[in-house]
């Protein structure tokens, strides 16, 4: 699996095994170019339109069975929603690391929170637009993966965010749908609602309908199928 996905070359490529004799339940894991990741939630969206649109049409929901425990997968009126524990973050105070994390994206950020990644949170949008990451000194922050947030300036989205995990052989991801379960509670304790627009700022974008509900995250968004094909490969 491991080198299928660095010879797909994708932020990630997911591998899903359908569970035997128990209908809409798979196995699914997730690897990027050079490693296997605990969670992710564009692979895991996709997956769930393989499953919901292509092997198991007329399915409403689907669960995978991965390395972060059990993941619901719905059709939500025409979007399929992520149903992910949620990852409250915690604040920084140790000058050093707030130090390293501004050295590492060049510009200092308002707060610093960590959970399994760094949380960088910035006055605006367009701080967050202009970062140019050292790559090399994120790797070597003591949370490697990195979240530049901030509040959104177009009214249609609440929160806005970029990701970058160098130390996964990806320097930027697209979408991230694992970054919202985190994102995602910071936000709504911040603005006092449950349900949030979140849009990621990468070149390609993507936009997460998000809602926090007790210790879980919902995040729904579209998924576009692009090609259907074989792979030829030896093991």
């Amino acid at each position: 699996m491991q080198k299928i996905a660095n010879e797909m070359n994708l932020s990630e490529t997911a591998f899903l095994v359908p569970k035997p004799g128990i209908h809409g339940e798979y196995d699914l894991r997730w690897f990027t170019p050079t490693v296997e990741m605990d969670l992710c939630g564009h692979a895991t969206l996709a997956s769930g339109h393989v499953v919901l649109n292509h092997l198991n049409k007329g399915l409403e929901r689907v669960t995978f069975h991965t390395r972060s425990g059990a993941l619901g997968v719905d059709n939500r009126n025409g979007l399929i929603e992520l149903d992910f524990p949620s990852n409250p973050p915690t604040v920084v105070t140790e000058p050093d690391e707030i130090s390293a994390v501004g050295a590492a994206l060049d510009s200092t950020p308002v707060e610093v929170l960590h959970a399994n990644t760094t949380v960088a949170v910035f006055e605006k949008e367009s701080d967050v637009a202009a970062l140019r990451p050292d790559f090399t000194a994120v790797a070597q922050l003591k949370y490697p993966w990195l979240a530049a947030t901030a509040l959104a300036d177009k009214s249609e989205y609440d929160f806005i965010s970029r990701f970058f995990l160098p130390t996964t052989g990806v320097n930027e991801d697209p979408a991230t749908g694992s970054s919202h379960t985190i994102l995602m509670p910071y936000w709504s304790k911040r603005l006092r609602r449950d349900k949030l627009v979140g849009r990621q700022i990468s070149a390609r974008g993507g936009t997460m309908y998000c809602e926090l509900a007790g210790d879980r995250v919902k995040i729904a968004g579209n998924v576009a199928g692009i090609m259907t094909g074989e792979l030829n490969f030896k093991l």
